[in-house]
């Protein structure tokens, strides 16, 4: 452990054009303040300047804090942590959350918002010991599968956002399609290639209504390359879902038709683009250091190579948390306790004030652990049943918080999943 007292703290204010930096020791002093363009010939100054610093005043170690400002943040926080300049020296970078340093900065209820007050409070962040129970920025590697597992949840963020736009058409279009209320319900899935051939086939539910049904079957079975069962059954449903369905003018069907197909061949390529990302992930994911935690990971039945990618991309090294409680806040799977004299609310919100892409990945794999052990299935029916305000998403993420006591015993031990 570094000495405190023979520690530089620097603090970086980043932004797209420059990083505003302030240079403190342990006493407060003020030994630096400026500011360096955000490029790469302006961060060789930058850590010359830091290293200039720690040499003339014969500190030991360096702390520099930067804010997580997106993609503004991501190049000097790698060529920091990466600098041979600055390892030589005892280096550790921190790219912290903006929530935390917020909440700290209301202590300065004197300070004006600046960039060059930023930075100083960015480096009393950590000449105050905050960066205690945070981890530092490192891993090309692991940047580098971080970079593909979070464009895997921007996709699927995109596929979701558009699934519920030609939603919205398809209702105007036809309202009774795959109706849940009646036995209209025609396709298990709303976006099976049948219903898809249905909706961009056939004009109108007009068009449906007064084609034979037999002629309408015939269509169902090459759509689904003779795959769908009963398909008379079927076109019946269809078409009576069709004559009970709301009727548009004319003029409205030709636009609303061509945004569904064109919301479809979105969702298309959607889906192969996550396919393909999640193909580079798996061979990523073989080069990874440490695969005693992959495989700890991938042991669990529901978590496959790209959930164990996507969590140990965020986590980095499970070392760096002493627990799973530490894990959990880093993840954001923690809640506010609510009580007041003899009453306790059971509707606690989550903080969220951690990282959203590992607990994301984190509920995602719950769902599927739930549907692979039965112990959690368990747990998930139970811990639903207990209250009647937001049931479903209550009993998954405190699922979620189980499974992750789970994962943090698991990887940290190097052991492999073992079924009671």
């Amino acid at each position: 452990m570094p000495n405190p007292l023979t520690t530089l703290y620097v603090g970086i204010d980043v932004s797209k054009d420059s990083n505003v930096v302030c240079c403190l020791s342990f006493e407060g002093k003020k030994l630096f303040s400026g500011s360096f363009k955000n490029n790469n010939d302006e961060s060789q100054n930058l850590q010359s300047k830091i290293v200039e610093i720690q040499k003339n005043n014969s500190f030991d170690s360096i702390q520099i804090v930067l804010e997580s400002t997106g993609v503004y943040s991501f190049h000097i926080g790698l060529f920091l942590s990466s600098s041979e300049l600055l390892n030589a020296v005892g280096t550790t970078v921190f790219v912290v959350n903006p929530k935390m340093t917020k909440n700290y900065s209301k202590s300065y209820i004197d300070m004006t918002k600046s960039d060059p007050s930023d930075s100083f409070m960015l480096a009393d962040f950590a000449r105050c010991g905050r960066t205690k129970m945070l981890k530092p920025f490192r891993g090309k590697q692991r940047l580098a599968l971080q970079r593909l597992t979070r464009y895997r949840k921007h996709l699927i963020d995109l596929l979701c956002q558009e699934k519920m736009y030609v939603l919205n058409n398809i209702f105007i279009k036809f309202s009774e399609f795959n109706n849940k209320s009646h036995d209209f319900r025609t396709f298990s899935d709303s976006f099976s290639t049948s219903a898809i051939e249905i909706l961009t086939n056939y004009f109108s539910p007009e068009t449906i209504a007064s084609t034979p049904v037999e002629k309408l079957a015939t269509s169902l079975r090459k759509y689904s390359k003779n795959k769908i069962g009963d398909p008379l059954a079927i076109a019946s449903k269809l078409q009576s879902a069709a004559r009970a369905s709301y009727r548009l003018d004319k003029i409205m069907y030709e636009p609303i038709n061509a945004c569904i197909a064109s919301s479809f061949c979105l969702i298309r390529t959607y889906e192969k683009q996550i396919k393909d990302v999640e193909e580079q992930i798996g061979l990523l994911i073989k080069g990874l250091d440490n695969q005693n935690e992959y495989n700890s990971l991938i042991s669990i039945p529901g978590i496959g190579p790209v959930y164990a990618s996507a969590i140990l991309s965020e986590i980095g090294s499970i070392s760096d948390f002493n627990s799973d409680d530490a894990l959990a806040n880093f993840a954001g799977l923690t809640w506010k306790k609510t009580q007041s004299g003899n009453f306790d609310a059971s509707d606690t919100p989550m903080q969220k004030k951690g990282n959203s892409y590992l607990r994301y990945y984190l509920i995602e794999a719950t769902q599927n652990i739930i549907s692979n052990i039965p112990s959690y299935k368990e747990y998930f029916d139970k811990k639903k049943s207990e209250v009647t305000t937001h049931a479903y998403p209550r009993a998954r993420v405190l699922t979620a918080r189980k499974v992750l006591r789970l994962i943090y015993s698991l990887v940290s031990q190097n052991k492999l999943y073992q079924p009671k």
